[in-house]
């Protein structure tokens, strides 16, 4: 065919290459030496990527025909567009085996030169395109890097290589591990980072659900207050500046595999299609769901190949039987692991078996996951044994600053940027000489640290700066951690037993009785208080049955400690050195001026845990089953699953404190009795409307008085030991430390007269709800509370020299010490 007739027949030539897959021969010139192939996108795969070569709408294509066919003769590829999407491309024909027919209007060739089937006579559907092993080979050379869409977890990414276009990946998890958020990752890092077209087909969440998600994992606001309808004026900007975003999002009712595939098409450059969720147990309600998966699975898989897009589905069970059904293309699968902090995920090919493994951190406050890391795997899957390169702090380092050094996040300084960065690779790579050139520059910024904004990202990389301070100051920066894994404990400064962190710090030993003598035997005083009782409590489960009924929901997130600061405050954390040279971080709070003229006012109150054994309701016994509950019952105690109450006021945090970031997919938490009785209390007094309903339970007659001795004890031994100071009273808080965290020692090996995690996070609960409780009729009087931490700490805006007089001053148990500092001045902790 000459230029002149393939610029007439263009538009169908051009749709006979994208259905048909055919190429058409065309010729110009006198000698007809100009020689080009009309070739569909499949025998150039680079075309798809319009940027990368010369691209021409087919208007502009049809008027300078000519001299497209002139160029691509000599070696230039010319794309064809149709609006802004490639439709077939202009490929010298002498570069490209072809066979084609003398029939001037037909005259073409199939896609790669490779044979066409023969066409059934009997059967009006085109023959089918056959491709060569040199098409496969081409294909795969001239296409260069995949470029999939990622999840923007570079652990999971490398694992994966991105999601591959033209086939179905099924993310497969449990109820409660998080698969949708694997989804939702991968849809905000191709619409809201690289710009690219999303279809968000929801089945089961609805598009304000995935608002929510997507604005506190790009904020990292808090997704329950998100629920609740309560944004900042930060989260607000950000949510105004994703109006944009190319997300569609399909939550209709009735929403079928059908109906996603019949949609997809009419997506223009569409590079992503996402299905949240297939749900194994059966729902009239949803279409998706039961018994239909496996034939849904199959249109979805259909639909990937048809478009040439990637399909990422998420199934909410890891059951073998049903993802055999399902048969994917690539099997992502998640898989909790003892350490709550990660979760394995494994990357399975069909008919290939695993191909990689990465570690991730579950966020579900701010309903994301956070890179923990790769984990080896050999080709059964089975996690392997490979040496980690670099200290804990560096891994925690480089981790800690990937939102930054990947561009999701602003604000460092371009040089650090670059140190950090070059940290990741160095440890990627397994480099140990790149390491040591790296620690000057990361001695110094650590020691200098730049500002960082006050989110969950920029917390998280201020404390990785200090720890890679102070190891390097300690000269331990560049050694691999192997004591990290080994809890030790710190029997120095122990303020009132009330210092905790995410170990139990104790070693082996402490669960001796103390010798006769001693300053104060805590232990010994906490054995006679349980064994006096007429209850006869159980104090410790048998090791058999902790893996079954209540004991694996009792977790240390069932606290309540507030950690919080009023969102009008803006909290940094600043470096500081201490009297003994020690480089540290302090917290600094920005008060507005609209808060007028005042003070900070340090709130610490004295003994907080000991204090709350003397009432804190506890079974002595066994937990039953009780399941759901019309009301509380006063007379059991125990744990109870219950929705999260509304809370609107911003001027104190939410009654539950951290309970609230681990909500399950229904939005419900355990608890455990203190905070029910609080709740109560709440709505008696109008502050909430209704009393939550407690969906399930597990309950034992109550006794409000089992540590009561042990309290009375230790307040006696306070009162004669705080005047003295020194060793002795250093060692009765020591003591009294040990003994309240071996009513739930966490490892398996440290033995103890106790084993009650519902009596230790009861009495953690107990003593939160009074410090919050207190704080809260301060507030209610009328002062301003700027941030309520842990257990024993309060920072109140106050004139100079006056503090709420809902506290008593003091050195006896209930009762705090104040202190107050400037605006500007760092908030002191421990022996500062």
């Amino acid at each position: 065919m000459n230029a002149t007739e393939a610029r007439n027949a263009l538009y169908a030539l051009v749709k006979r290459a994208e259905e048909d897959g055919r190429a058409t021969l065309i010729c110009k010139g006198q000698k007809r030496q100009d020689r080009v192939l009309l070739a569909p996108l499949d025998l150039l795969p680079a075309a798809r990527k319009a940027e990368v070569l010369p691209s021409y709408v087919l208007s502009a294509a049809q008027k300078d025909f000519g001299d497209l066919v002139r160029r691509a003769a000599q070696g230039q590829p010319q794309v064809l567009l149709r609006n802004t999407t490639p439709v077939a491309v202009l490929l010298p024909a002498d570069a490209v085996s072809a066979t084609h027919s003398s029939d001037p209007v037909t005259d073409a060739a199939p896609a790669g030169g490779a044979v066409n089937s023969p066409r059934n006579p009997e059967r009006a559907s085109a023959p089918r395109r056959l491709a060569t092993l040199g098409d496969a080979i081409g294909a795969v050379l001239t296409s260069g890097q995949a470029a999939g869409p990622l999840f923007g977890l570079s652990g999971l990414d490398a694992a994966t290589g991105g999601l591959p276009s033209g086939r179905l990946t099924l993310v497969a998890a449990a109820p409660n591990v998080g698969g949708s958020l694997l989804g939702l990752a991968a849809a905000r890092q191709t619409a809201l980072v690289d710009g690219r077209k999303v279809l968000y087909a929801a089945s089961g969440p609805n598009r304000a659900d995935i608002m929510r998600r997507i604005l506190a994992a790009e904020t990292g606001g808090d997704y329950p207050r998100l629920k609740q309808g309560r944004l900042t004026a930060r989260e607000q900007q950000v949510a105004q500046q994703l109006v944009q975003a190319p997300l569609l999002i399909d939550d209709g009712s009735d929403l079928t595999a059908e109906a996603i595939a019949e949609t997809a098409p009419h997506v223009k450059d569409l590079a992503l299609v996402v299905v949240d969720r297939l749900q194994a147990a059966h729902s009239a309600r949803l279409p998706l769901s039961g018994g239909r998966l496996p034939d849904a699975s199959q249109v979805l898989a259909s639909l990937a190949r048809t478009l040439h897009v990637p399909v990422l589905a998420i199934v909410d069970s890891d059951d073998p039987a049903l993802l055999g059904l399902l048969d994917a293309d690539v099997l992502v699968t998640l898989a909790p692991k003892e350490d709550s902090s990660k979760v394995q995920v494994t990357v399975a090919e069909r008919d290939f078996g695993a191909i990689g493994s990465a570690y991730l951190r579950p966020d579900l406050l701010h309903a994301r996951f956070l890179d923990a890391g790769v984990a080896p795997v050999d080709r059964a899957g089975v996690e392997g044994t490979a040496r980690s390169l670099g200290s804990a702090v560096e891994q925690e380092l480089a981790e800690a600053a990937l939102p930054y050094t990947s561009g999701a996040q602003q604000g460092l300084p371009a040089p650090l940027t670059h140190v950090l960065a070059a940290l990741r690779t160095a440890l990627a790579h397994g480099d140990p000489e790149a390491l040591a050139e790296l620690e000057p520059p990361l001695a110094e910024a650590a020691a200098a640290p730049p500002h960082l904004p006050d989110t969950a990202e920029g917390r998280r990389l201020a404390a990785a700066l200090q720890a890679y301070g102070t190891a390097a100051s300690a000269g331990t920066s560049g050694q691999p951690d192997a004591a990290a894994a080994q809890p030790t404990a710190d029997h120095g400064h122990v303020p009132d037993g009330d210092e905790e962190d995410d170990r139990d710090g104790l070693v082996p030993g402490d669960e001796e009785d103390e010798p006769e003598g001693a300053v104060f035997p805590a232990l010994r005083t906490l054995k006679d208080a349980v064994a006096r009782s007429k209850m006869h409590p159980i104090p410790v489960i048998r090791t058999e049955e902790r893996d079954n009924g209540p004991w694996p929901l009792i977790s240390e997130d069932m606290d309540g400690e507030p950690r919080w600061v009023h969102p009008d405050i803006t909290l940094t954390r600043v470096p500081h050195i201490k009297a003994n040279g020690k480089r540290v971080r302090r917290d600094q709070l920005e008060v507005p001026g609209s808060f007028g003229e005042g003070v900070l006012c340090l709130i610490d109150r004295n003994g907080s845990y000991p204090s709350a054994c003397s009432a804190v309701p506890l079974a002595p016994n066994k937990l039953l089953h009780t399941g759901p509950l019309d009301t509380f019952d006063k007379t059991q105690a125990g744990i109870y699953l219950i929705d999260i109450p509304q809370w609107n006021r911003t001027d104190m945090p939410h009654p539950l404190g951290r309970i609230i970031e681990r909500p399950d997919d229904q939005g419900r938490v355990w608890v455990t009795t203190p905070h029910i009785k609080q709740l109560e209390k709440l709505v008696r007094e109008g502050h909430l409307p209704v009393a939550p309903t407690i969906h399930d339970s597990w309950t034992g007659k109550a006794n409000e008085s089992l540590l009561k001795p042990f309290y009375e004890a230790t307040r006696k031994a306070r009162t004669e030991l705080v005047q003295a100071g020194g060793d002795p009273y250093k060692a009765y808080k020591t003591r009294l430390s040990i003994a309240l965290r071996l009513l739930w020692p966490k490892r398996q090996e440290q033995r103890s007269p106790f084993w009650r995690p519902d009596w230790r996070m009861s009495m953690v609960a107990e003593a939160s709800v009074r410090h919050w409780s207190v704080a809260f009729k301060a507030v209610q009087e009328g002062h301003t509370l700027l941030a309520l931490r842990n257990v024993d700490a309060a920072v109140f805006w106050t004139p100079d020299g006056t503090p709420p007089s809902t506290y008593r001053i003091g050195t006896g148990f209930g009762e705090v010490k104040t202190k107050f500092i400037q605006p500007g001045e760092i908030i002191p902790e421990g022996d500062d």
